[in-house]
């Protein structure tokens, strides 16, 4: 739940992402050559990874953040709500927490755009 946050805080504009984006940044961060590919994918404006996972764990963890009312369904994309960014705040504010993943998200900050996630999505279709 506090890395859906922290996505959704640190490297998602707006404080908003599509749910295919968050399975990205969730498959991503799991992995350090991962991460160095999203990162690699900012700087390229393109993602060159074709697939990823997709974590049912991360519905659970949107069920109950949708619950204790930090993240705001809004269709096609979740938010943070104001307890979300307040939440998201403390996070932060507790340097050893999540270290690892606070790290990688500010290396790859806002730059994996939908627009690039949709791209890779159309492609999905074409196959």
């Amino acid at each position: 739940m506090a890395q859906v946050v922290l996505v959704l805080s640190l490297a998602s504009r707006g404080g908003k992402s599509g749910l295919p984006r968050l399975h990205l940044f969730n498959w991503c961060l799991k992995n350090a050559a991962r991460v160095r590919a999203l990162s690699q994918a900012v700087t390229l404006r393109r993602l060159t990874m074709v697939t990823w996972g997709f974590d049912p764990a991360l519905a659970v963890a949107l069920r109950f953040l949708f619950a204790e009312g930090l993240v705001i369904d809004e269709g096609t994309k979740v938010s943070l709500s104001a307890d979300g960014v307040a939440f998201a705040a403390a996070i932060m504010e507790d340097k050893a927490l999540l270290a690892p993943e606070k790290r990688d998200l500010a290396l790859i900050g806002k730059g994996v755009t939908e627009a690039m996630v949709d791209a890779i999505a159309k492609e999905w279709r074409r196959a």
